[in-house]
């Protein structure tokens, strides 16, 4: 199963970079980030309402969805901005940049939730092996986000 996982992880980010051209391009030919990210958003909720319909899946009870803690809604939110963020620094620092930089952003702020076990995820404290790991990671997009020498 953890193989799996892995897979996936990494299919995951190759969508992320075919999603970045994609919207770019959207927001090229409609002249406007936030209608770009609002069509991905309806066509991904489109994708999502098919999914649950064809695997039969059934929606929550009313109950089920009262007891989601409140910030819980709101990560959508995030998805949003990055959607919509994206749509515009792709077109000025291109794909590998982008995704270096919110890789960064990502890990860091991952190290911040882990070690204070926010939003119900486990305790994993922050370490000098996980700190050099983002160093090495900041290294990366360095080196990922240097304009070649003309």
């Amino acid at each position: 199963m953890r193989g799996l996982a892995y897979f996936l992880g990494i299919a995951s980010g190759f969508g992320l970079t075919l999603q970045i051209g994609m919207n770019s391009k959207l927001r090229t030919v409609l002249q406007n980030a936030n209608t770009a990210a609002l069509i991905s958003f309806l066509v991904g909720t489109t994708g999502l309402i098919v999914l649950l319909a064809v695997t039969r899946t059934p929606m929550p009870a009313r109950d089920t969805l009262a007891s989601v803690p409140a910030w819980a809604w709101f990560g959508g939110l995030f998805g949003a901005f990055y959607v919509a963020i994206s749509t515009i620094v792709a077109t000025e620092l291109g794909a590998a940049s982008l995704l270096a930089l919110a890789l960064l952003g990502q890990l860091a702020m991952a190290l911040v939730v882990d070690h204070f076990g926010w939003l119900g995820l486990p305790v994993n404290p922050i370490s000098w092996t996980r700190l050099a790991g983002v160093g090495l990671l900041l290294a990366g997009v360095w080196l990922v986000t240097r304009r070649a020498a003309t």
